[in-house]
């Protein structure tokens, strides 16, 4: 009898809901739909969209093949989907179906990937345990924003029908963290990393040091981070990593398959390692430690034969603990040193680099040395730069210096998005999401051929900003365009097409806790804030 009054009473409100319905106009709420396949940052190489979509389900496993890389891949998307979907998604070699995790041959290169979704499951296929990671990510933005959430929510978890197949246009796509300014432990450096890496970035580079902090212990020069490493600007506490610290960061970069590429900046930008070692300075007195902002006052002494025996130590000690290709010596602004001084530092210290098995990478001004064979060099400058200034680097590029493309009033991050921004530098003018996207590496600077562009990279420096959501809020929503530029063909960008995408990315952004900046340039729609 109870359960026919429950009946009755479940109907009769089930009929008032319709009969409101038909009052108001309302209509039922519409079916989920899933994320196109198009809607993903970068923009991917090859969509062909169709057929049914996969539902992910309580039944859902996570295949992966018998490779090492590949079930660690696996685990790592399980542990993403799994709070948020509250399945348990087991990692097994076993059975078809679900979500496949495979190694095999094709045109992917080093980094790309093929998705195939359809009813039955979905499949990443790669050549490289890295194209498997990527092609992860592209998963992730195809599901639910709430897919990020840590706590159960109620889904669906669909994946449009078709096919993604994608490779990277360019095989260097950084960012850069500056800790020495203020320095970042090494959670919130590994924060940063799990946000790069949705965005398929594969270089961290780590500045290291500077006038303001030494940031890696170096067991040869122990005062570099004791004493050169105790302050920040603005006279904080500052910090440096133990060795254990930065291979704790290489090996979480490397597990997301970011390659840390650190930076030790000299002979200018010295004076922590100044301050710690009066042996240093030409004139055998230790300067005071600084703490604050300004540039180009500093520089080891290029005549002193210690100065040799230190940056060798360094870079040793350095070199042993960094599993990467590169090891960057910065090189910029270095006024306190003269031309014929510069030239000779860079002319002893580029083979010390190659003596520990690295390859040289600086900043651009290493082109008014003479950069070593295979050398890298990172431009920095503006739309605005000398005409003489950039006619050395194209032609360094002539020669075959590769690049880095960091135009600062493009790509830093650290500038000011306005005038009303609350922090950041303006010394590059202001750099608003449609000037940080909209421009081509390939043709950036006329004159450099194609194949000496080796990517982009977005540095974040940290006169102003003291903890994660300061990097945030002037990394998003930047940091996903200069990504596009690194991974997307110049052809497939268009800012009209490209703002969309970016709005829709505000609500991952909110799932995960990340600090964003709601520019007035990107139609955000009913995006949080």
């Amino acid at each position: 009898m109870r359960q026919h009054r429950r009946t009755l009473r479940l109907l009769g409100s089930l009929l008032l809901v319709a009969m409101a319905a038909s009052v108001t106009g309302a209509a039922p709420a519409p079916a989920a739909s899933p994320t196109p396949l198009d809607r993903v940052i970068p923009a991917p190489a090859s969509v062909d969209p169709g057929g049914s979509p996969y539902r992910i389900t309580r039944g859902t496993h996570i295949r992966v093949d018998g490779s090492r890389e590949t079930r660690s891949v696996g685990e790592y998307l399980a542990k993403i989907l799994r709070p948020s979907t509250g399945y348990r998604l087991p990692v097994t070699a076993q059975g078809a179906g679900g979500i496949r995790l495979r190694l095999a041959e094709g045109p992917f290169g080093a980094e790309g990937y093929r998705l195939d979704s359809g009813r039955g499951g979905v499949t990443i296929t790669a050549a490289k345990p890295a194209g498997l990671f990527h092609g992860v990510q592209t998963l992730r933005q195809l599901l639910p924003a709430a897919v990020e959430k840590d706590s159960a929510q109620p889904g669906p978890w669909l994946v449009a029908g078709g096919t993604i197949t994608d490779t990277p246009r360019y095989g260097w796509r950084g960012a850069m963290l500056d800790v020495s300014r203020h320095f970042f432990t090494v959670e919130q450096v590994k924060r940063y990393i799990d946000q790069l890496a949705l965005y398929k970035i594969n270089k961290l580079h780590l500045h290291l040091s500077d006038d303001q902090g030494w940031r890696i212990a170096i067991d040869s020069w122990p005062r570099l981070a004791t004493y050169g490493g105790s302050t920040e600007v603005g006279g904080g506490p500052g910090g440096f990593y133990t060795k254990a610290d930065y291979r704790e960061i290489v090996r979480y970069a490397s597990s997301r398959y970011l390659e840390v590429v650190p930076e030790i900046d000299m002979p200018g930008h010295t004076n922590a390692a100044l301050a710690s070692y009066a042996d240093l300075n030409c004139d055998g007195v230790a300067p005071p430690l600084y703490t604050g902002t300004e540039v180009g006052f500093s520089s080891l002494c290029a005549g002193k034969d210690i100065t040799y025996d230190f940056v060798d130590d360094v870079i040793r000690e350095l070199a042993a603990l960094t599993p990467g290709k590169y090891l960057h010596i910065g090189g910029d602004e270095a006024h306190s040193t003269s031309h014929e001084d510069y030239v000779k530092f860079m002319d002893r210290v580029q083979p010390i680099v190659a003596k520990y098995g690295k390859t040289v990478v600086g900043w651009h001004q290493l082109t008014g040395a003479t950069p070593a064979k295979g050398a890298l060099a990172q431009y920095w400058g503006l739309d605005g730069t000398s005409a003489e200034e950039k006619a050395r680097v194209v032609k360094a590029a002539q020669n075959g210096t590769g690049l880095i493309l960091s135009p600062a009033d493009r790509v830093y991050l650290d500038m000011k998005y306005t005038k009303d921004t609350p922090l950041g530098l303006s010394w590059a003018g202001y750099v608003e999401v449609k000037r940080s996207y909209d421009w081509d590496p390939g043709a950036y600077l006329p004159g450099v051929p194609g194949g000496a562009v080796r990517g982009v990279e977005a540095p974040m420096w940290s006169e102003t900003l003291e903890n994660s959501e300061h990097i945030e809020f002037m990394a998003f929503p930047r940091l996903p365009g200069v990504a596009e530029l690194g991974w997307s063909s110049a052809a497939s960008r268009d800012w009209e097409r490209y703002k969309g995408r970016l709005a829709a990315q505000a609500e991952r952004w909110d799932a995960l806790g990340i600090e964003w900046y709601r520019s007035p340039q990107v139609p955000w729609g009913s995006a949080a804030r």
